[in-house]
């Protein structure tokens, strides 16, 4: 108990790093599963194809 107690903030900061992560993950894996690009570019011109893009640009 006294190792929690000495690294409390490391722990709290480790795990909001560790959610962080989680999340943008989570956004990458729904937009490629959307078929938009999840590197930000627009239309996926410049994405050299790594983007899934459909050409529809009405979704």
């Amino acid at each position: 108990m006294g190792w929690i107690a000495a690294n409390i903030g490391t722990i709290i900061v480790g795990l909001m790093l560790l959610a962080v992560v989680g999340l943008v993950i989570r956004k990458m894996r729904r937009d490629k599963k959307n078929g938009n690009c999840s590197g930000g570019c627009s239309g996926c011109s410049g994405c050299s194809g790594s983007c899934n893009y459909t050409g529809n640009s009405l979704n």
